[in-house]
């Protein structure tokens, strides 16, 4: 009996929609197109609030959660220590962003060109990388062909390294060939053609580069005699700047040697814990005498280091504050400071620690307040043997070369200060899926390892390794984006909105359709 009424109901609304619209005007029925179409979308922003909350309820109804909380205290003791040894080593949430290098559907392969730039780079393997990548933008830019670069030889480590012995040139100039033509050398013809010696200005954008195209007019060849921050680092052309990410993630590989020997030092590391930390430990002699920076060094030591930065030429800053430095956060962790930060992270004294880094600065006796946190701390020298080195010694760059793949395919990536290195090697890891760097607050963790000294503070106990956590928490390589359950309800939302705005408009066309057919017909 209800069934049947319910039929009879609907026969009955049917007829009377019919009725309605063969009787009403065309005015009436326009507004009436209005009406729904508002009625639609107010019940659409009720059906989208209802989504987001969705979205933020728990799970589970009150009498529910009370059983859940009882099974998960159950388990929690079990899993405690798995849920904890998650939280060191997995790698923070992404957001769903991803590598994105390839050029734009606009983007056009080189041009011939019979311009050429030649290239001389400066600075450490990090700053050489990253200038030489540069050069890639500029010559697109101005449309110039780029002769191989030449390495820095004269810098600090004195390394005699050409291009072809860290970087793997073949592959260099086959994986840009779209993007700028490249060439080993100047064609013999050129050697002795008067050419344009330019220092670029630092951080110079597309019109600055555009003008020096004017060059070209009076000489068919620029070399550049410092390659390192010569490009701005924002409002580029995307094309541009995914051009930079292509040459310093993919174009830039290192030669097969050292690609070979660092995969297999990885791999032995593996096999020696399962997990490592990549400790970029920057206490070395350079770095220190060139930041000025000498807390818990002897009278002897800080007058070397300052006798090391008044010879070197380029390090133009001479006189520097030690203690100002320090309380700025402008020096480098030493390696006790390193060892109780760590520590303080929650990561058990088992932990497989390598250090990417030179020879430390008072070598075994500084290291001892690390190793004797944490005994399992390895060099490159101490995984490989002494013959697969003997080809690397007294090449610096070559080193570091190891050092930077070690970095990039650890589990953790810890640098006790923030240069060329630390920052390459983080937007590596971004760029190969968001792994793990954690940067240390160093002028926050001053003011902690401070207050350790005065006796404010004690190492042992929870105070310590809550402040410190608490202090790193955003500082794990986690992106800046909104909370993952929030940004995830409103894609649903949008996704959901968008497909509902599709079937609204193919229902509206059709019900117009209707609505002029019935015009139509009423009119004639």
């Amino acid at each position: 009996m209800v069934k049947g009424s319910r039929i009879s109901s609907k026969l009955t609304n049917s007829a009377s929609v019919k009725f309605f619209c063969h009787n009403s005007s065309p005015l009436s029925l326009a507004l009436c197109t209005i009406l729904l179409f508002t009625l639609t979308i107010f019940i659409f922003v009720l059906y989208s609030k209802d989504i987001l909350e969705d979205q933020q309820k728990p799970l589970f109804s009150d009498d529910s959660r009370f059983h859940s909380q009882s099974r998960l205290l159950e388990s929690s003791l079990h899993h405690k220590g798995q849920i904890v040894d998650d939280q060191l080593w997995d790698p923070p949430f992404s957001n769903g962003l991803h590598q994105c290098v390839q050029p734009t559907a606009k983007y056009k392969a080189a041009q011939e060109s019979n311009n050429y730039m030649t290239v001389r780079s400066n600075g450490g393997l990090n700053q050489m990388r990253t200038g030489i990548a540069d050069m890639v933008a500029v010559a697109r830019i101005m449309n110039a062909t780029l002769v191989i670069p030449q390495l820095d030889k004269r810098s600090f480590w004195k390394d005699s390294s050409a291009f072809s012995d860290i970087f793997d040139e073949i592959h260099f100039i086959a994986s840009l060939h779209q993007d700028v033509r490249i060439v080993k050398e100047l064609p013999m013809a050129l050697e002795t053609v008067p050419r344009a010696r330019k220092h670029f200005t630092s951080w110079s954008g597309m019109s600055y580069y555009e003008n020096m195209t004017q060059l070209w007019k009076d000489y068919q060849i620029i070399h550049v005699a410092k390659s390192d921050s010569r490009l701005a680092n924002n409002d580029l052309p995307l094309d541009i700047q995914r051009l930079r990410c292509r040459t310093l993630y993919c174009a830039l590989r290192f030669s097969p040697s050292i690609e070979n020997l660092g995969k297999r030092l990885v791999e032995r590391l593996r096999s020696l814990g399962g997990r490592y930390i990549a400790l970029h430990l920057r206490y070395e002699k350079d770095m220190l005498a060139f930041t000025g920076c000498t807390h818990s060094l002897s009278s002897v030591e800080s007058e070397e280091l300052r006798i090391l930065r008044e010879n070197t030429n380029h390090w133009k800053v001479k006189k520097i504050n030690s203690t100002e430095q320090r309380n700025a956060g402008l020096c480098p962790l030493t390696p006790k400071e390193m060892g109780i930060f760590i520590q303080a992270l929650g990561y058990p004294p088992s932990t497989l620690i390598y250090i990417a880094a030179g020879e430390i600065y008072g070598s075994t006796s500084r290291l001892s307040d690390l190793t004797s946190r944490f005994p399992n701390v390895v060099f490159k020298e101490t995984v490989a043997t002494q013959e697969e080195l003997e080809g690397f010694s007294n090449h610096a760059s070559q080193t570091a070369a190891l050092d930077y793949i070690i970095s990039v395919e650890s589990d953790v990536f810890i640098p006790s200060y923030s240069g060329n290195m630390a920052r390459a090697v983080e937007g590596h890891r971004r760029f190969l899926g968001h792994r793990k760097t954690i940067t240390p607050d160093r002028k926050g963790l001053i003011q902690v390892f401070d207050k350790l000294v005065a006796g404010q503070l004690q190492e042992e106990g929870s105070s310590l390794s809550k402040i410190v956590k608490k202090m790193h928490k955003n500082r794990s390589s986690a992106l800046p984006f909104p909370n993952p359950t929030v940004w995830q309800a409103v894609s649903v939302l949008l996704l959901q909105g968008f497909i509902w705005m599709i079937e609204m408009s193919l229902n509206l066309q059709s019900f117009l359709m209707q609505l002029y057919s019935m015009t139509t017909m009423a009119i004639t």
